[in-house]
């Protein structure tokens, strides 16, 4: 992370221009609300609105019609520095209703009433019946070259740059529910290639619950709260749900993701995307491949813990969110690898016994690798998050020439369902017309009227053929970078409702996932389905299920009885014989720590000139350190980030100590309960709580000097991952190479196999 980087520069100069001193010493911590700090008294001199923060961005100033008008993205934003009505009559009080005398009724005439009630009445739209929660970014992609043999499609094209937007989510919550749920999470991304948008709609999870669209409304139906109670909220721990997947074994697959660590991940900067689908790919020859999306995360896929995310469901609901938007502005930009799988384009569509048109099953990595093909780099925050994040519309059909779909029965209903459900979401045909879903190519379709219509179309013939407008729009051919539906043949067949033979396979790929997983994976697996399937009410639930689980492991399928309190079932199919796949695992390689964030406890009786140091290294190696005091302002000359009451475990990702605090004022219960969690006159016990729960949360902790005496204290010295030094640098830099592998798993040896 170079400190010298435009929005640092610009956020320091802002933040020291105003006499911010304290805040000016650590222009690096993100987290700043707006682009100029406040004043204590309310400002009375007018002028125009500040500008954008330095890390945000905006859709690109494009006409409806998709042309660049080479307006500055600010001009999109409010003007003027005088309060206006929607129509620009400037308005000299916002605060009082036009009455017949001061306390006289409200006046109907009152027109700046009217209009202020009546918009904000209706600033709320539907929320998306899946994928409610969440938050995005805008970003670039850069593409290699290395796929222009297998499409055609121009922003795979070497060094190719094409901009880009992305929207994270969990498919469960509504709008208001936390980030950190178990939850599949959507990873949907928006290229605004000139040859007409590209909209790759992907998840975290590489297969789905079910097989056929049909069954949609069914799973969400039985995922989403009770209907008669509303509860529970944004999880799946209850009574419905698994009485649909342990019915519909089809969805023991993705069940067991979902029970895994993939479920709850650490950011959405360290997640896996995927595109779940098979799709087609057709190159300047007219040949044609099969291909499956993967988008590998630069920072590798790491996960919180079940307490983690627990507590993080109370303490930040909005964690995830927040760590997107601080690692942009903090310089440490989210950064993925595209890849693809390619298989050969048989009339069977299938590779290594794998039916491709099956959404519940992946081909391991290791029968067929992912070639990268391109990089997408988010480096812009939404200016405005309703105009961007909420309002954007994704449709798996938004395809640029060189990609089409294929015949899989879930993506085939999800092309309906997609444009559907933006005409009441959005308000009408004309959700295309939103600037963030405006596309960078020329718009020309015919396509006039309805709700919102923004364009102002000319000429008087929107038919084809047509002589009365010089006959535009013109058909463009294959030469004129037209879009050309492959013609695949389909195969004569009687017109059923019915799976393929090779569809009735649902435990095999299950097993697979399971059997890849290292022994503390599997811990958390065990874990996962006995808590979900304690919060269900109903035995025969538990029971089913137990049965499912017996179809994929033994042992699996033991530990879990055993922790509900009930027998084991026997399987009733033949256990599959399944290679492990390595690739499955988040568990054993090395990664970059950047944007990581490091807890430094703090106390007057501290080296503050080696913390001052140590924060130094830490800014150096594009990482964030908080520092967590007894109180708040300032430490000698260091600014206080967290105190001892405001601070928790869940926010750091590594915990160091410079001293050994004793304890502060507000150390008891009555004031922060916190106080009660260990009984030390010593310690201040809110850091041996610190200290504690990093611990067992399996990340690398560090001390020096007095420090020391706390892991003493909290009777963690010489266990893997407590590390001690000299110095604060020296302890960080130990610390450094525990953090590569995020955790620090081997200090709970697992009891399975």
């Amino acid at each position: 992370m170079d400190p010298s980087t435009p929005a640092k520069a610009v956020k320091h100069v802002v933040e020291a221009a105003a006499g911010k001193v304290a805040d000016a010493l650590t222009p690096d911590v993100p987290g700043a609300p707006g682009s100029a700090p406040p004043t204590v008294e309310e400002p009375t001199t007018p002028h125009d609105p500040l500008p954008p923060k330095p890390e945000q961005g905006t859709p690109d100033t494009r006409t409806p019609t998709g042309v660049a008008t080479g307006v500055p993205p600010i001009a999109k934003g409010q003007q003027g520095a005088y309060l206006t009505t929607a129509q620009g009559a400037r308005l000299r009080d916002t605060d009082h209703s036009l009455k017949a005398g001061p306390r006289g009724p409200v006046l109907l005439q009152d027109h700046h009433l009217r209009e202020k009630i009546t918009h904000f009445d209706h600033e709320r739209i539907p929320e998306r019946v899946v994928h409610a929660r969440g938050t995005g970014a805008h970003g670039v992609f850069t593409g290699y070259g290395s796929a222009e043999g297998v499409t055609k499609a121009g922003f795979l094209a070497k060094g190719k740059e094409t901009p880009v937007f992305v929207r994270f989510s969990t498919v469960l919550g509504s709008r208001g529910s936390a980030d950190t749920v178990r939850d599949t999470r959507g990873f949907a991304t928006k290229f605004y290639t000139d040859e007409g948008t590209f909209d790759l709609v992907a998840n975290n999870i590489p297969v789905f619950f079910i097989q056929d669209a049909i069954k949609f409304p069914d799973i969400i139906h039985a995922g989403k709260p009770h209907p008669d109670r509303e509860i529970p909220q944004a999880q799946s721990a209850h009574d419905t749900f698994w009485d649909f997947v342990s019915l519909h074994t089809e969805a023991q697959h993705h069940t067991m993701w979902n029970m895994s660590d993939r479920a709850v991940p650490r950011s959405y900067r360290m997640m896996e995307g995927f595109g779940v689908h098979t799709f087609r790919l057709v190159n300047a020859a007219g040949e044609t491949v099969l291909v499956k999306f993967h988008w590998k995360p630069k920072l590798g896929v790491h996960s919180l813990t079940w307490e983690e995310a627990q507590m993080l469901g109370g303490m930040d609901p909005d964690f995830h969110r927040r760590d997107l938007y601080d690692a942009i502005e903090a310089g440490a930009f989210p950064e993925w690898e595209l890849g693809i799988q390619v298989f050969p384009d048989t009339p069977e569509e299938t590779f290594a016994g794998i039916d491709l048109l099956d959404p519940t099953k992946i081909v391991p990595e290791e029968l067929a690798p992912v070639q990268p093909v391109g990089r997408l780099v988010l480096n812009r925050t939404p200016t405005n998050f309703f105009a961007e994040v909420e309002q954007v519309a994704f449709h798996p059909g938004h395809l640029p020439p060189g990609i089409d779909v294929t015949n899989d029965p879930l993506l085939q209903g999800r092309l309906f369902s997609y444009v559907d459900t933006q005409l009441t979401r959005l308000g009408g045909p004309n959700f295309a017309q939103i600037p963030i879903n405006r596309p960078h190519a020329p718009v020309n379709d015919m396509l006039r009227d309805g709700f919102h219509q923004h364009a102002v179309h000319a000429g008087v013939a929107p038919y084809r053929p047509n002589s009365l407008d010089g006959g535009n729009p013109f058909p463009a051919g294959v030469d004129d970078g037209a879009f050309v539906d492959v013609p695949v043949t389909v195969a004569e067949a009687p017109k059923v409702r019915a799976n393929p033979v090779s569809f009735d396979d649902h435990f095999s790929q299950a097993r697979l996932f399971w059997l890849s997983m290292s022994p503390v994976e599997k811990e958390h697996i065990i874990r996962a389905y006995t808590f979900e399937l304690g919060k269900c009410y109903h035995q025969a639930i538990r029971e089913r299920q137990l049965r499912c689980l017996a179809n994929i492991d033994p042992v699996l399928c033991a530990e879990v009885a055993t922790g509900l309190g009930l027998p084991a079932p026997q399987p009733t199919v033949p256990l599959a014989d399944v290679a492990p796949s390595p690739a499955l695992s988040q568990v054993g390689g090395e990664w970059p720590a950047d944007g990581r964030t490091v807890g430094i406890v703090v106390d007057p009786t501290s080296d503050l000139d080696g913390v001052d140091q140590l924060r130094r290294a830490v800014f150096g190696a594009g990482m964030v350190p908080l520092l967590v005091a007894p109180h708040g302002g300032t430490v000698g000359d260091l600014p206080a980030q967290r105190t001892f009451a405001t601070g928790r475990s869940v926010e750091f990702d590594v915990l160091l100590l410079a001293g050994a605090p004793t304890p502060a004022p507000d150390a008891i219960p009555a004031r922060d309960a916190k106080a009660g969690a260990a009984d030390s006159v010593t310690v201040d016990p809110r850091v041996l709580l610190l200290v504690e729960e990093c611990w067992r949360h399996a990340k690398a902790i560090g001390a020096w000097g007095d420090g020391v005496a706390v892991l003493r204290e909290a009777r963690v010295s010489g266990t893997p991952g407590v590390v001690t030094g000299d110095s604060g640098t020296e302890v960080f830099a130990a610390v450094q190479r525990l953090m590569a592998a995020h955790r620090v798993w081997e200090r709970f040896p697992a009891s399975v196999a």
